[in-house]
């Protein structure tokens, strides 16, 4: 900006312009890795600080101040802690699959022990950091001005190893963050190499030769649909698991002994961990904690109590520390030259090398024509020269200067004045016979290179060639077996089953995917009318959708808009206060964008009803063994089809012959029997269930039973009970019958079959949630308006409706609702 001129801008604008240069920043030049090499900039710059002093791994280690200082003069402005921190992440074993720093002296614990101070630390190069630099001085790779211009740092290294996979990366940028894993290096080659041999493979060819991760401090994977997840999208969840064992003590005890724990866990931590919990009686059994760990490996030790059942231990162990992490995969990385973070999948990821790798080997083959072509020119004018030889020294001899000298051989011998100089240059012991042979040879050999250059570069399959053996070259020096076992399926050695208390909870899901499991007694019941209390805290315009009773093991089948259905246990969903919102949906099943739950059904044994039955908002119906759903992948599984515009909206067991009401949000109720409706596949669309007028949709499905009513409550909280001996039965496809007298603007909200004990949890759209029973609601006709049910506020309105029957203990009270948490 000149000086003295004042301009006027908008703060607005001037703000956001500036954030977004700093995230920008933040993103491009400090956070993420860059998917060509996989490394940081200060990562980079350390590697090739490191190299451009000569301390490599065949030289003597170097003081780590001289290295940080190095870095931090020539390069990386940004503080000596930020380097070194960096410098000693490169060093660590436990941290780094494969190091690319060796450290001597104290360069931390794997139980959180600090390193020392740089001017005790010193450090080199490892044998495979020098491969990320391999040819990098042959104009493989970019190079550009420091921060004050008189230095050239590249931009990226030519990375011969994959290390964006092989020590995978963690940080966090500004709106975004990564968190890839570590990976084996023979599994990362081999499939790389099929990649290169067949484009066209997927993602589920190359897991079959690259199953997972491979953490540095071992342990296990759980299953593999987190590692599907991780590589299909970018994103998933590994579970993994400490590896303990089970040994035999003195006088009938049991220890408990942990050999490898999941990565990036502090083990020191995790033993303050299992005693506070020992201390507390949060597990029982335990009587002491050691760690006996020494050069030869990990062992950490907990000694229970005779008394104690040593794999009930280890199970809640597992459950409430971490010896069970899991690891969030978010491959978010630098692509386009390293100016746009993706989300890569596992076969981008290695693309994008495939592609580095073509790149640099182009450019040193270039630099090695530019380089060989150059020899041949020299080695023709010697060849000249010796050919001519007499004539030539006769030249230089007559000439006045070397300048003149050079310019006589130039217009005496057609000479370029590079091949002038050579001869100028060559000393006298080459004019011997065989000192000319080894010019002969050394010609024809660059003219050999030179072919053999040129037809790298005219053929890209010997560029992949080449590439493949880099990467069959890597395997043999640097390849080792995999570390971290991958268990495909859970078995009874790794289950949490007798930690889960069958006990009964309230399930909630809000309008924005938040779900969230809690005890039905944090909600007590009130009279008739009442307003209710706070329940789940939603974001604004979020509203609770779904409420349900369930049992902590019952399954969960939550079936969506588009036709599809979900499975998880009950107990997977995380526990949460009354006024929580629980966590999305879609971070424990693989919803689609845009997708939403319309139905949640819990199962406690899919063998104890026969059907399910589903009904969608346009009417339709339609009946399949329940049979079909035990088994549902974890992408979901196609539960109904769909014609265009329906939703699928309430789905429910039975036994083949209750009879079935369709309600809808005009007051209408159609009831016919089920067996109007012939069992179906699960693709299939269904039959017409109700004849539904212009504008008019359902808004209820339920079964009818022996001794129950039909509560119809609307969306300005008005409502009633009506027996079901006043539907008639009516042929399935017809208009039904009315079912309430609706007032001017409302419409009907939620309709269920209730008996007289049945308890009821009525949510709102602003998060209120009333609990009450069903015999304090009035019975009315059904040509009738009912009675105020939830005494709403202005612009509320009834969200959802939960009816369970009531344990056989319960107490049940007449008394107004309070908060438990007041008393």
């Amino acid at each position: 900006m000149e000086i003295g001129i004042v301009r006027t801008r908008n703060i607005t604008e001037e703000m956001r312009s500036a954030y977004l240069d700093y995230a920008m920043s933040v993103i491009v030049s400090r956070a993420l890795p860059d998917a060509r090499d996989g490394l940081k900039p200060v990562q980079t710059r350390i590697l090739y600080g490191m190299w451009d002093m000569g301390i490599r791994a065949n030289q003597p280690f170097k003081k780590c101040a001289r290295i940080v200082g190095e870095i931090l003069g020539k390069m990386h402005p940004h503080g000596d802690s930020a380097v070194y921190d960096a410098l000693v992440r490169l060093a660590q074993p436990w941290n780094m699959r494969y190091p690319l720093v060796e450290g001597q002296g104290n360069f931390g614990s794997v139980d959180g022990d600090p390193p020392a101070a740089m001017r005790y630390t010193e450090a080199r190069l490892t044998p495979i950091a020098e491969e990320m630099l391999a040819d990098i001085e042959k104009n493989t790779v970019d190079f550009r001005d420091n921060f004050d211009g008189q230095y050239r740092e590249p931009v990226v290294l030519p990375a011969r190893i994959p290390n964006l996979l092989l020590n995978g990366a963690a940080g966090i940028a500004v709106g975004m963050a990564t968190n890839i894993p570590p990976h084996n290096l023979s599994e990362v080659c081999d499939a790389i190499t099929h990649l290169i041999d067949n484009p066209d493979a997927t993602v589920e060819d190359l897991v079959k030769i690259l199953p997972g991760p491979d953490f540095p401090t071992a342990g296990m994977i759980l299953g593999t649909e987190g590692i599907m997840n991780a590589y299909s999208t970018g994103r998933g969840h590994i579970i993994i698991r400490a590896k303990a064992h089970i040994e035999e003590a003195a006088r009938g005890a049991f220890h408990i002994v942990v050999t490898e724990l999941p990565y990036q866990v502090n083990k020191a931590r995790l033993q303050e961990r299992i005693a506070e919990l020992a201390r507390d009686r949060k597990i029982e059994g335990i009587r002491d904690v050691r760690d006996e760990s020494d050069r030869s490996g990990m062992r950490l030790v907990i000694i229970l109590k005779q008394d104690a059942q040593p794999k009930k231990v280890l199970n809640a162990l597992y459950k409430h520390t971490q010896m069970q992490t899991t690891f969030g995969v978010n491959m978010l990385a630098l692509v386009e030259g390293g100016r746009q973070p993706r989300l890569l999948t596992l076969k981008r990821m290695l693309q994008e090398y495939i592609d580095h790798r073509r790149e640099v080997i182009r450019r040193r083959t270039e630099f090695d024509l530019d380089k060989a072509r150059a020899r041949a020119h020299i080695l023709e004018g010697l060849k000249i020269a010796l050919d001519h030889l007499d004539a030539v020294i006769t030249t230089i001899r007559n000439s006045r200067s070397r300048d003149n000298a050079r310019a006589n051989l130039m217009n005496g011998f057609a000479l370029s004045e590079a091949q002038a100089n050579a001869i100028l240059e060559m000393q006298l012991g080459r004019l011997a016979a065989l000192e000319r042979q080894r010019i002969e040879e050394e010609y024809r050999e660059v003219i050999r290179l030179i072919g053999e250059l040129e037809d790298i570069l005219a053929n890209p399959r010997k560029i992949l060639h080449l590439i493949k053996q880099d990467l069959a070259d890597l395997k043999a020096k640097y390849g080792d077996a995999r570390r971290t076992r991958i268990i495909p399926e859970a078995n009874g050695e790794v289950s949490d089953d007798d930690l889960i208390p069958d006990v009964k909870v309230l399930i909630t899901l809000t309008d924005r995917g938040y779900v969230k499991r809690q005890s039905p007694d944090v909600y007590r019941t009130q009279r008739r009318g009442g307003r209710g209390i706070r329940g789940a805290t939603t974001r604004e315009q979020d509203v609770v959708r779904h409420i349900l009773a369930a049992n902590t093991m019952d399954d969960l089948l939550f079936f969506t808009d588009r036709g599809k259905v979900y499975q998880i246990k009950a107990h997977e969903l995380p526990d949460a206060s009354r006024t929580a919102k629980g966590l999305p949906l879609v971070n424990l099943i693989a919803l689609e964008p845009g997708e939403q739950v319309t139905s949640v059904l819990a199962v406690p044994d899919f063998e104890k009803a026969e059907y399910l039955i589903m009904a969608t908002v346009r009417g339709k119906i339609k009946r399949t063994s329940i049979r079909e759903y035990s088994q549902v992948r974890s992408n979901g599984l196609i539960a109904i089809g769909l014609e265009e515009g329906d939703e699928l909206g309430w789905v429910a067991m039975t036994q083949g012959h209750e009879d079935v009401l369709l309600t809808t949000a005009r007051g209408q109720t159609i009831r016919f029997r089920q067996e109007e409706v012939r069992p179906m596949g699960r693709p299939a669309t269904g039959v017409i269930g109700i004849a539904l007028a212009e504008g008019d949709r359902v808004v209820s499905m339920d079964l009818a039973q022996e001794n129950a009513a039909l509560l119809v409550v609307t969306a300005h909280g008005y409502g009633k009970r009506t027996d079901l001996g006043e539907y008639p039965l009516k042929g399935r496809a017809t208009g039904g019958v009315i079912t309430i007298r609706l007032r001017p603007g409302d419409e009907v909200a939620v309709a269920h079959v209730v008996r007289e004990n049945s308890l009821l949890t009525i949510i709102t759209e602003s998060g209120m949630v009333m609990r009450t029973e069903a015999s304090g609601i009035s019975m009315f006709g059904r040509n009738t308006q009912g009675v105020t049910i939830v005494n709403l506020t202005s612009n509320d309105r009834v969200a959802a409706l939960c009816v369970e029957a009531p344990d056989e203990n319960e107490e049940r009270s007449e008394r107004v609702l309070i908060d438990p948490t007041q008393g």
